[in-house]
């Protein structure tokens, strides 16, 4: 069966994204948790070590809190508390924290720090799985065992007010709630007023146990402006206000109680300096936390400092705070600060309930616990425990009893804490059988791609999918059962903890198939290549080819790459490895360039005679169609550089001054944006046109940019596009200025700031009738098949429909690297490509690496922080799922995009063949497949890395995310080589 080498790469390539996705599956499994369920809702507690003596101590304690209130304000940072911020605009709390009834913290939020698995993690004490950071947009209902789940089957009534997360999180546990939309960012002010508005009247109530404020203002403000924007103070002093009031509220209930309130305040994670969230730096993982009650009352010049938790502390103080037991799958510490106060027996009575969690926790995950250094403190802290009852109840008061009990203390603490370090050591349970078989397809596909490589690029760009020989028909017929026989055994063996295990019968051999398919294809092409290998040998050819400099960085520095994949200090800075291939890249092109303008023809290497039909990039064009000046051969056997020695005027000092003039947009784009880790922290252009101090510096840039991306843009489009374009372009400036972005000339400064919902839409719609004119270009030339022309200014009218809708969700800091963005595309086409008449592999190659800088170009790194979400909402009024999902992976992904879409136009433009565009998409499915394979193999080796869950996941999801978008391109790739092959 023979196939187009295109549509071969497409459908390895969503072979590949199959078993990439099903990797991902086994990778990113389900958290350390208790396996004895949440039904045992009256499972009694353990009693009280006693040595032989009789204690009535067998119950729960009692609560120590009448009322709880938390208080948690999305990404608040420990410094905005702690630091300059706080004494400046939170007053009331910096009382409370220095001289007030309160204890302070700054608590560690273990990566992903995003939304919901920061609430799981406060509420059931475990650490979330980092898929929970996919989960975060639609969150499941929370089934582990928690502390709200727990206060209700006591009782307790809850009341809920803010980030609607929670609602989803815990249905039907709320006597009352009211839930706001956490994703849509653009808006600070409504989505804190509708949760502040229920205060005055729920305080006044005694009809609630548990009142639970989530607010978000603070964390959309980080999203939109970053943490040094001016609406942060204001933010601050709004909610020091609202503390201020519950604070009163309870002090003043007090009165009529028997037992003390008390408020928590807390972060559910940081902030970055960009604003974002999501890794693992310490603004993101730092976040402050203050538990005020009048039970912690303090003597004067009792100086407490915040101390250093962990977020997953907050689960099991709350169960003992509310008088529950402890979440099972709590892996954290009760907060000893906050029990400090009771007496000695009380005290001892606590940690021994969450030692004794602890401790069954470590028995249900660890097979070899017995060895556990906190396991042993445990049981030794537990005699001692009952030595000391034992004292106790025989009324000795004696200091040995103190002493002893002082002893005890300090042993339960060095086990709670040892405990609570094994457990997190044994964080995640990976699923290796998933993990294997994604593996194991995502190889397969890498090794048909590279056995079907030169097949693939030759002139006809066709190739014949190997079917096994008569030799293998046996073994392939006896592989699938033979998979199906191991996925039986290994399924038995798993006890259903294997996701594959899980799916049905028909699904899970249905992969079998595919992955014995896959195998005997492999070993069909390597049949078919040796036995050529033989047939060569006997009639050698005689061919003189050599590769030229940029073969060799083209295939040096995709392996390089691909190696640095196995380092986390390289997966941190690689945007500085894609800056260092595109320069070096520049530098082979000004060789190839100048050598070829100085020194002629003669240094040029000479192509095999042999080989032409193998590397044969694109014919001349269609017969009966004139090509245009533009239509040129990509024809790798017969090509000769053209004798750029000829030129003369300004056309040969363009060319001449070409790779220096991309090498100096490069250089400027990278101080626009500083990335990676190292580089993060100083100061760049984009930071300092982002202050308010230079709202006006940014509107020139901002303005010049957008006219830079008209003239480059609207040159190809037909007369109704460019009107569209310029229109649209307009209405982003105004978009700008009306969320208070940008200035208009006349403007001194913006005070009037809206959502620029309007604005938005009105661009929306250019955007639409840009891509529609484009989309109906290309359906007619499908169908006549009469205008070349027509053609290729429907796909330039789709490429200039993308820039315009990149140009709205980009922040305006970022719009020159849109401009330049084309500026290299056009002096690249103009100035390189023409006049060297590179082929299409070597083309495709050149566009996926600019695609790849260019991603980080825009700010973009291997951490989640940088994903601007913002740009997800940009003229939406409400949340709505799909849509920002969509809007805010264009927006990470506007480079990778426009340069592949600028791929497509240039090839089929240039050249009429559509053997240049399958030659592309089975380039651009081989050079992206190389490191996938690669960094999943790392992945799993390194698996139990320091660094596997801060560095390693967040690049895992990347290149997921990126294969998906391979997948994509290759399609539309496809379609259009379909296209052409009708035409």
């Amino acid at each position: 069966m023979r196939l187009g080498s295109g549509t071969f790469a497409a459908c390895c390539v969503v072979i590949e994204v199959l078993g990439v996705a099903l990797f991902l599956r086994g990778f990113f499994p389900a958290p350390v948790c208790s396996f004895s369920g949440t039904e045992h809702q009256t499972e009694s507690p353990a009693p009280e070590p006693s040595a032989g003596a009789i204690s009535n101590w067998t119950k729960l304690p009692p609560p120590l809190f009448s009322k709880v209130v938390i208080m948690l304000i999305d990404a608040l940072r420990d410094d905005f508390v702690f630091g300059s911020k706080g004494v400046k605009f939170m007053p009331y709390t910096t009382y409370l924290v220095e001289k007030g009834s309160s204890h302070s913290f700054v608590a560690e939020a273990k990566p992903p720090t995003v939304t919901m698995p920061r609430i799981k993690a406060l509420m059931t004490g475990s650490l979330p799985g980092f898929i929970d950071v996919v989960r975060n947009l639609n969150s499941p209902t929370l089934l582990e065992d928690n502390v709200i789940t727990r206060a209700k089957a006591a009782g307790k009534r809850i009341i809920f007010y803010g980030d609607e997360t929670w609602v989803k999180l815990f249905p039907k546990h709320f006597v009352e709630y009211d839930g706001t939309t956490s994703f849509f960012v653009s808006d600070y002010t409504e989505v804190d007023d509708n949760v502040t508005r229920h205060l005055d009247k729920v305080l006044k109530r005694r009809d609630w146990d548990v009142l639970i404020l989530h607010y978000l203002g603070l964390d959309h403000i980080g999203h939109i402006s970053g943490p040094n924007s001016p609406l942060i103070g204001r933010k601050l002093s709004e909610m020091d206000s609202v503390l201020m009031k519950i604070h009163t509220s309870l002090l003043s209930e007090e009165r009529e109680t028997l037992l003390p309130n008390l408020l928590v305040l807390c972060g559910d994670h940081g902030m970055s300096e960009a604003g974002g969230h999501g890794a693992s730096s310490v603004e993101e993982v730092n976040t402050a936390m203050i538990l005020i009650s009048s039970a912690f009352e303090r003597k004067p010049g009792d100086v407490r400092r915040p101390k250093y938790i962990q977020q997953t502390d907050l689960a099991a103080t709350l169960s003992i705070g509310l008088g529950l037991p402890i979440p099972k799958s709590s892996v954290g510490n009760l907060i000893f600060p906050v029990i400090e106060g009771k007496p000695m027996r009380e005290q001892l009575r606590f940690l021994h309930l969450n030692t004794v969690q602890l401790s069954k926790l470590l028995q249900e995950n660890v097979p070899s616990y017995k060895k556990e250094p906190g396991f042993e403190q445990f049981k030794v802290s537990e005699r001692l425990h009952g030595n000391w009852v034992r004292l106790y109840l025989e009324e000795n008061s004696s200091e040995v009893l103190s002493n002893l009990g002082s002893k005890v203390r300090r042993q339960y603490l060095d086990a709670l804490r040892a405990l609570s370090l094994s457990l997190s050591r044994q964080a995640a349970q990976y699923d290796v059988y998933s993990m294997a078989v994604g593996t194991v397809l995502v190889l397969e596909v890498l090794a048909l791609l590279l056995l079907s490589g030169p097949r693939a690029l030759s002139g006809k760009a066709e190739l014949d999918v190997p079917l096994p020989s008569p030799a293998f028909s046996l073994l392939c017929y006896l592989l699938p059962l033979g998979l199906v026989a191991l996925h039986v055994t290994v399924c038995t063996s798993a006890g259903g903890t294997c996701y594959l295990c899980s799916l049905p019968w028909l699904t899970a051999g249905g992969v079998m198939v595919l992955i014995s398919t896959l195998l005997c294809a492999v070993l069909s092409a390597l049949t078919g290549m040796f036995a050529g290998g033989k047939r060569l040998s006997k009639n050698p050819p005689q061919c003189n080819s050599r590769w030229s400099e940029l073969d060799l960085l083209i295939l040096l520095g995709t392996v390089g790459h691909t190696l640095s994949l196995g380092a986390s200090s390289f997966i941190e800075e690689e945007p500085q490895t894609w800056y260092f291939l595109v320069n070096t890249l520049c530098l082979a092109l000004c060789h190839e360039i100048y050598r070829n303008c100085f020194l002629g023809d003669d240094c040029a290497p000479q192509s095999c005679p042999h080989a032409g039909e193998d590397f044969d990039g694109v014919a001349a064009a269609p017969q009966g169609k004139s090509p245009g000046p533009d239509v040129w051969e990509l024809d790798r056997a017969s090509r000769h550089p053209s004798p750029l020695g000829a030129l003369r005027g300004p056309e040969r000092w363009m060319v001449l001054a070409s790779p220096w003039l991309i090498l100096t947009c490069c250089r400027l784009l990278r101080s626009l944006n500083q990335t990676g880790v190292q580089w993060a922290h100083r100061p760049d252009l984009g930071h300092w046109l982002t202050s308010s101090d230079h709202k006006a510096e940014l509107s020139v840039l901002a303005a010049v940019s957008l006219i830079m991306i008209f003239v480059l843009v609207q040159k190809r489009c037909s007369l109704a596009s460019k009107v569209a374009m310029a229109f649209g372009l307009l209405g982003i400036y105004c978009y700008r200025v009306a969320i208070g972005n940008l200035l208009f000339p006349w403007q001194q400064n913006n005070k009037d700031i809206s959502k620029g919902i309007t604005e938005a839409r009105f661009v929306y719609v250019f955007v639409l009738g840009i891509l529609f004119t484009g989309t109906k270009g290309l359906l007619k030339s499908q169908i006549t098949a009469d205008d070349f022309t027509v053609k290729t200014v429907g796909l330039w009218e789709i490429y200039s429909g993308l820039v315009l809708l990149a140009a709205l969700l980009l922040r305006p800091h970022n719009l020159p690297v849109l401009a330049l963005s084309l500026v290299i595309q056009t002096i690249m086409t103009q100035f390189v490509w023409r006049p060297l008449r590179h082929d299409a592999a070597e083309v495709t190659v050149m566009h996926y690496w600019f695609g790849q800088a260019f991603f980080y170009f825009q700010g973009n790194s291997n951490n989640i922080a940088t994903v601007d979400i913002s740009a997800g909402f940009v003229g939406l009024d409400a949340y709505v799922e799909i849509p920002a999902m969509l809007l805010t992976t264009f927006a990470t992904y506007t480079g990778p995009v426009l340069w592949a879409s600028h791929l497509v136009n240039f090839l089929t433009s240039e050249a009429s063949s559509g053997s240049a565009l399958s030659h592309a998409c089975f380039c651009y499915a081989l050079i992206c497949s190389i490191p996938v394979s690669a960094y999943i193999i790392f992945v799993t080796s390194l698996r139990y890395h320091l660094f596997i869950w801060s560095v390693f996941s967040p690049k895992l999801l990347y290149e997921g995310m990126h294969l998906l978008i391979t997948a994509a391109v290759c399609v539309f790739f496809t379609a259009m080589d379909q296209t052409n092959t009708k035409s």
